[in-house]
């Protein structure tokens, strides 16, 4: 039957990219290669794919077969490629005839079976297909719903591969997958804020930051409430929207994280990695480099508990991304980019006994000790945090009191109200958050009245701050300004922003 060619899809990262499966088949001795820069898993397709042929009723092909997967320069790595091998050897061999599959693509793993297993990475091959002019798509059912979010494609899922060949020889008809929301599948309920008894500052902290999009960092001494109010931030958070949805997904799908029952990340991601975590994992890693956990957490909140715990270089790795939105990841195997474009929520004691500062309570640590835990956090990386809020110990009435606090609902209105006046402000600039403002962008952005400009030339001069503190204490402003509905910031907000700077490096030197 000559050379056969089929489409196919490879995924680097988040990048996806056309493949073309060639088969051939010549006489000569029995030989099966494939070329085209396979990987292992590959190449192991030609033992699952012989055994396909056995154990659903076709003949093996006899002679010498050439498999080529272009372009041939680019690295081929999973099993994804098996339904097309399959399918290419059986056209060569005449078994199956062409009923014209040129605008279409095949993903899929096959069991010894011939049956279709799941495989990574298929909303962005899916995307990148869109893009090259392919219509349609079969691949596993287990993938159908996540490659059904792609709008304008025919999505065809297979439970196993003689029901593509009945389909091919008219004996069943394929309908094309739709994506639905599972109504099985519903986001648990965030923590409600009606349940944190007392804490008014740090309340209205948790509120700023979220408005802005701003990185917070709670300092207080255990059981004041830090992780509980982090854990009640994803009930104040803004919804996603469709295009934040599918860039957040398309991360998901590359880390394998999407399932038949969740094929769409359609709320926003709230990461809390443990702080034995390693350097890759929050940053990602591995030969062919997978997102970590600032990645996982795009859109959303990465939580870090405990942050002098963390492993110092671990933290440390996180100062390029929470600046630039993005973390690039370099290996023998190529380079990857992944966005990252995240509000961090730190949480911390103040001392390593975590009683430094307590109304009641003695702190034990040696002289010094206090200054060397807090040390754990360098400057820059501090510098990154925007807000540093004090959380302190609950007072007995506050705690007896049974009379509800304000709702997640009614704080999540006042959110959504400062986020629509700045998608508004910042409309068309490629900024979301007034956390994002650019430097060069400021003053355009955070008009200051005189007084508010005096208040803040004599904190930086006192305080030491630097010139990234200087542009984040003008940011949180913006927000607290858009919370009281003034297009100008004054000198409340100024002195509200500055109230959240205490931690900084000046300050700790006298610890």
């Amino acid at each position: 039957m000559g050379i056969q060619q089929l489409h196919s899809m490879a995924c680097f990262g988040m990048n996806a990219y056309p493949v073309l499966v060639e088969t051939d088949i010549l006489r000569g001795l029995p030989n099966f290669t494939v070329v085209g820069l396979p990987d292992a898993a590959v190449k192991e397709s030609r033992d699952r794919v012989r055994f396909v042929f056995k154990n659903c009723g076709f003949t093996f092909p006899t002679g010498r077969i050439t498999v080529n997967l272009a372009p041939a320069d680019l690295k081929k790595s999973g099993a994804a490629y098996d339904l097309p091998i399959f399918l290419g050897l059986l056209l060569s061999s005449g078994q199956i005839q062409d009923v014209g599959l040129e605008d279409a693509a095949f993903l899929g793993e096959l069991s010894l079976s011939g049956k279709l297993l799941r495989v990574d990475g298929v909303l962005p091959m899916v995307l990148a297909a869109k893009e090259a002019g392919i219509k349609k798509v079969f691949l596993p059912a287990e993938n159908q719903q996540e490659a059904a979010v792609v709008q304008g494609m025919e999505i065809y899922g297979l439970e196993h591969v003689n029901q593509f060949i009945s389909f091919l020889e008219g004996r069943i008809q394929l309908t094309p997958a739709r994506y639905t929301r599972s109504k099985s599948v519903e986001e648990a309920l965030a923590p409600d804020f009606a349940d944190v008894k007392g804490q008014p500052v740090a309340r209205r902290a948790v509120e700023l930051a979220v408005a802005g999009g701003h990185n917070l960092l709670l300092i207080g001494s255990p059981g004041a409430g830090k992780s509980m109010l982090a854990k009640r931030i994803p009930g104040i958070l803004p919804p996603m929207t469709f295009e934040e949805s599918i860039e957040t997904s398309r991360i998901y799908s590359v880390a394998g994280l999407l399932s038949s029952k969740q094929p769409l990340i359609t709320t926003r991601p709230f990461r809390a990695p443990h702080h034995s975590i390693s350097a890759a994992g929050l940053s990602g890693g591995g030969s062919v480099p997978q997102p970590g956990e600032i990645s996982l957490a795009h859109n959303g909140v990465l939580f870090l508990d405990e942050l002098p715990e963390f492993n110092r270089q671990a933290i440390e790795v996180l100062r390029q991304p929470m600046e630039d939105g993005t973390v690039t990841i370099s290996r023998v195997r190529g380079t990857l980019t992944y966005p990252c474009r995240v509000m961090v929520v730190a949480a911390m004691n103040p001392c390593p006994c975590g009683y430094f500062g307590h109304p009641t309570r003695a702190c034990t640590c040696r002289k010094g000790e206090v200054s060397k835990y807090l040390s754990r956090i360098s400057g820059p990386l501090l510098d990154r945090l925007d807000l540093h809020v004090d959380v302190p110990p609950v007072d007995y009435d506050s705690l007896a009191n049974h009379e509800k606090s304000e709702s997640s609902a009614s704080i999540r209105e006042r959110v959504m109200k400062v986020r629509r006046m700045q998608q508004q402000r910042f409309q068309g600039k490629g900024i979301y958050t007034n956390a994002q403002i650019p430097p060069g962008s400021l003053e355009e952005f955070c008009p200051v009245d005189d007084g508010a400009k005096a208040m803040l030339k004599s904190a930086f001069e006192r305080l030491g701050l630097s010139g990234r503190a200087y542009d984040r204490i003008l940011k949180v402003a913006r927000t607290a300004a858009d919370l009281e509905g003034s297009e100008v910031i004054r000198r409340p907000h100024i002195a509200e922003a500055i109230q959240y700077r205490s931690l900084d490096r000046k300050y700790w030197s006298r610890l």
